[in-house]
């Protein structure tokens, strides 16, 4: 038998805890001591606080728990609730952390205004180029809306041209349209450059993207996440300069590596003279 402070240290709760547990019957100690009333616990009583633990952690009062327990679940039920629970958590630790890094995005563009160095932007003539392209729908053009989108579209795009036998691709480009809805959604295009002479593809679209008589320019180092410090500058420089937008940018990926901060993205707006 253990000491309620040993079953305790075992369990990784706290001995207040288990005294409350014993308190409301829900996990009572296998022995007490007549004379000094210490309590003292069995080893497979742990397998009792576990599902007490789980059980609250999925969201249970501790009265639901002891139901649940008297009615026995069993442990394949237990783990199937478990996993429903994990899987919910997951889902928002990652919304969490998305909204954490959009703040992040928006503290750096606050940080870095007048800061960011303008003469790199240039403008320049951009050709027409041939793409293979998948394209979805995104709720928004923030970034929380756009990278949900674009990365699983780009992995599935390089999958199905490797599975076609298409080798020599890249550059990507990706372009954004509206979708006229009216609701703010955008079209989001995901597309890798393709060998001269490809003329369709398996699985994919193949389009001619028109080139830009005029776009405005500029080079981003670093994760799409902090992308909009760079936005924001060329949008400074665009005004700035006597110039209008026509549109949104587009992204071409000139460099890309397993670690983000390595990513090099050049952005290209169609302007015109103002």
């Amino acid at each position: 038998m253990f000491t309620i402070g040993d079953f305790a240290r075992h369990g990784r709760v706290s001995v207040r805890m288990l005294r409350h547990y014993d308190a409301i019957g829900l996990l009572r100690p296998a022995h007490v001591d007549p004379h000094s009333g210490y309590r003292h616990y069995e080893a497979d009583q742990l397998a009792r606080l576990n599902r007490v633990i789980a059980l609250k952690e999925l969201g249970f009062t501790l009265e639901q728990v002891g139901t649940i327990l008297d009615e026995q679940v069993g442990a394949e039920e237990l783990r199937g609730m478990l996993r429903l629970r994990q899987a919910e958590l997951e889902t928002a630790l990652a919304e969490a952390a998305g909204r954490l890094a959009q703040v992040g995005a928006r503290l750096r563009a606050i940080e870095s205004e007048g800061h960011m160095p303008t003469q790199d932007v240039v403008i320049k003539r951009v050709p027409p180029v041939r793409l293979a392209e998948l394209s979805e729908v995104a709720a928004g053009f923030g970034p929380g809306e756009i990278g949900p989108v674009i990365q699983p579209l780009y992995g599935e795009l390089c999958a199905r041209l490797e599975a076609a036998g298409v080798t020599g691709f890249g550059p990507g480009i990706a372009y954004y349209e509206d979708t006229g809805r009216g609701d703010g959604s955008i079209l989001v295009h995901a597309g890798m450059t393709l060998p001269a002479g490809t003329a369709a593809v398996a699985g994919v679209d193949v389009v001619d993207l028109p080139g830009l008589d005029e776009a405005a320019t500029v080079v981003h180092r670093g994760s799409m996440d902090d992308i909009l410090p760079t936005v924001q500058t060329l949008a400074t420089w665009i005004d700035a300069n006597g110039y209008r937008s026509l549109g949104y940018s587009r992204e071409l990926y000139l460099e890309y590596a397993e670690d983000p901060a390595q990513w090099v993205t050049e952005l290209q707006e169609p302007v015109t003279r103002a």
